[in-house]
């Protein structure tokens, strides 16, 4: 609860913001989502989801109110964002100008996944395996433990020595996103390392590693920033002592939670129970892996390792992959995938598989279990052996990867061959078949409802979610369920701060064809764009697929596509840079861009004077997640076009039409060339969900 004491100290800090902060115009959208914050951050398990338009000031208004909650408290702040841009723009400049402003100091820290970190041990025998008279392994040992995949090129070399001499000289602290040389696909599996092929304190480089430094930040700080998927990562950890969460973030019960960008929730907590298994590259993983295991007796000098010998041992794993290849054989056998299909999948109809699938699935689940137990005893023997080297550290650093992946093998098995729990969504269960015609097993829950009420509503001490849309239209059901909101959240969604009416026109032309009739749709954007679009200016038109977006170039007259920048041709921010520049310059340019350029995207003014959406955002209807959700909706009598379909493309549409007013003075139309909002019956629904924009409907003749 809120005491006199926090409010009067809130209250101050709102008024240091409006006189210090040169141009400021008070917003009651502003000072009622402090007042929302602060009353759910100061309850006991509090919660509330918030959507605050742009231009609201919302990361300025959770920061009043939640440092000065969390100050009164005695607990962490810890801000969850979903994008590194969002992350560096609140520590570089939103934290430290509220701190400026407030007179005030606060340790304040960056946490990253440890995959964003240099691990010193391994770019030390990366690099010196460069001067080892070109030695791309470990002297003596066989490929299953070379440090290189295949031979570098003269680049990784330059880059590798680079980044080990700015290292080793103190002018780099070992963050790969500050690396002084961009650090590719190739490269960075090679100098980072995951949790598994991490040994902790036992390695020799603990106390100078980047990743455990910032964790101690992290322990120090009051004010935590963090991407939202190490948060959920965090909360699903078990700790040594009972309940979850707190092993690399502090403990749930000490911290209040923002999670900005917050629509992004759901999927990321779907993300991190999702798994999948390759069935051919499963096998061959296991074959290195029993040599690895060989070396790992032979180093230890033991006979016996957790209670298996190592004719047992490679038993298990015998038996792990020949299980694997009946499940492989029973699969090929049943299910014959049409010629015709581009991505063949066979998804189960309410998460339900063939019997014999399953069966094999139990016994897999089993073995994988039996191998995951015995490969961890493996590793904690070479972990405890008092004298180390190249070859020890390379085996424990395989090991735990690989323990990392057959955990997500197990967690596969056990997903198949579990039964769904009654009056709950079931999992989605299918399986692909790659290009060249191999198998892959996957299985994720459809909803994060369940998994997020466990570890974060009933965990926290309290929660706020935020977001420029997280509502259909002022109906937060759909989200509600999404990321299991207690009853008792606050669900509030502000009004925008800007005269959307007088800003900004919404058009709908009088398009003939539907984008159902793809050939023809194409054709008539590409007419309209042709005729319509102004190519001096600043314009955004977004596509729903990448199929539509090439097929419109391709039909475009060349002096327009001169003025195209097309996602894919270029890094984002490269390609919105040139955008800036031909602007600045006079120039027309237009951005062609996918679903990523409809969120996140900031260009004021004559920036974008135009958005284009062609194409209402319907999600894919072959999702084997949505698609087992909407199977089980219906199986309740439920309709999950209406609830869920039409309530996420509103949400998204929302959101693409939010690229186009971004400040006070902008000007400019939005242009939807989907007829479907006027002659389907769910349309006026989305259009009446819609910001108040002046609204141009044309009439087909």
């Amino acid at each position: 609860m809120l005491t006199d004491d926090t409010k009067d100290a809130i209250r101050a800090a709102y008024t240091r913001l409006k006189e210090g902060l040169p141009g400021f115009r008070a917003r009651s959208s502003q000072g009622k989502m402090i007042a929302e914050v602060a009353k759910a951050l100061a309850e006991p398990g509090g919660a509330a989801v918030i959507e605050a338009p742009t231009g609201t000031g919302k990361s300025m208004a959770y920061l009043i109110a939640g440092v000065e909650v969390a100050r009164a408290q005695k607990k962490k702040l810890l801000i969850a964002t979903a994008t590194v841009a969002l992350q560096e723009q609140l520590v570089q400049r939103d934290i430290p100008l509220y701190l400026k402003l407030h007179g005030t100091e606060a340790k304040v820290a960056l946490a990253k996944g440890r995959g964003r970190y240099l691990c010193p041990r391994n770019l030390l025998m990366a690099a010196g395996s460069l001067e080892d008279g070109g030695q791309m392994g470990l002297a003596g040992m066989d490929g299953d433990l070379a440090l290189w995949s295949k031979p570098p090129q003269e680049r990784d070399k330059q880059t590798l020595r680079k980044l080990r001499g700015a290292y080793d000289t103190g002018k780099w602290d070992g963050d790969i996103d500050g690396a002084p040389e961009p650090v590719g696909d190739f490269l960075r599996p090679m100098i980072t390392t995951s949790a598994g092929g991490c040994t902790g304190r036992r390695c020799g480089q603990f106390m100078a590693c980047p990743f455990f430094a910032a964790r101690r930040a992290v322990a120090d700080a009051e004010i935590i920033v963090a991407n939202q998927d190490l948060v959920l990562a965090d909360l699903t950890m078990p700790r040594e002592e009972d309940g979850f969460g707190g092993v690399i973030l502090p403990k749930p019960d000490d911290t209040l939670y923002i999670f900005d960008e917050g629509h992004h929730v759901p999927s990321k907590a779907i993300d991190r129970g999702a798994a999948d298994v390759h069935m051919q590259v499963a096998v061959r993983q296991l074959s290195r892996l029993a040599r690895q295991i060989h070396a790992a007796y032979s180093l230890a000098d033991k006979e016996v390792i957790g209670k298996l010998t190592l004719d047992v041992g490679d038993e298990k794993l015998q038996a792990l992959s020949d299980a694997l290849e009946e499940l492989e054989k029973d699969i090929r056998m049943s299910w014959m995938p049409s010629s015709d299909d581009d991505e063949p999948m066979y998804r189960g109809s309410l998460g339900q598989l063939p019997e014999s699938w399953v069966t094999h699935a139990g016994v897999l689940s089993l073995l994988t279990e039996e191998v995951q137990r015995w490969v961890a005893a493996v590793r904690r023997a070479i972990l405890e052996m008092t004298e180390g080297g190249p070859t020890h550290e390379a085996i424990s650093r395989e090991l735990g990867m690989a323990l990392e992946r057959i955990e997500r093998q197990a967690r596969a098995w056990r997903a198949w061959s579990s039964e769904d729990r009654e009056g709950a969504p079931p999992l989605a269960r299918w399986v692909t078949m790659t290009g060249d015609q191999q198998l892959v097993c996957h299985a994720s829950s459809v909803s994060a409802g369940g998994l997020l009420r466990n570890i974060l509503w009933d965990n926290a001490s309290a929660v706020v979610m935020t977001s420029a849309t997280l509502s259909a239209g002022g109906n937060f059901r759909g989200f509600a369920d999404a990321v299991g909101l207690p009853d008792e959240a606050v669900t509030l969604s502000l009004p925008s701060p800007f005269d959307l009416s007088r800003q900004a026109r919404l058009e709908v032309p009088a398009l003939r064809s539907l984008p159902d009739a793809r050939e023809e749709h194409a054709l008539e954007v590409t007419e309209w764009l042709a005729d319509n679009l102004d190519w001096n200016a600043g314009n955004l038109v977004l596509f729903t697929s990448r199929a539509k977006l090439d097929r419109v170039l391709q039909k475009l007259p060349i002096q327009h596509v001169r003025k195209v920048r097309a996602q894919g041709s270029l890094g984002k921010a490269q390609l919105v840079a040139e955008h800036i520049a031909d602007i600045e310059a006079g120039k027309g340019s237009t951005l062609f861009g996918l679903a990523s350029f409809g969120e996140g995207l900031d260009l004021p003014g004559k920036l974008c004077e135009t958005v284009v959406i062609t194409q209402l955002p319907f999600a894919v209807p072959t999702d084997p997640v949505g698609a087992t959700y909407a199977e089980w909706l219906e199986s309740r009598g439920r309709n999950p076009f209406i609830e869920v379909a039409v309530p996420e493309a509103t949400r998204l549409l929302t959101q693409y039409c939010g690229r186009l007013i971004r400040t006070e003075t902008d000007r400019g139309r939005i242009v939807l060339l989907d007829r479907r909002v006027v002659v389907k019956r769910y349309g006026e629904r989305m259009l009446r969900a819609l910001p108040p924009f002046e609204r141009v409907i044309e009439r087909v003749s």
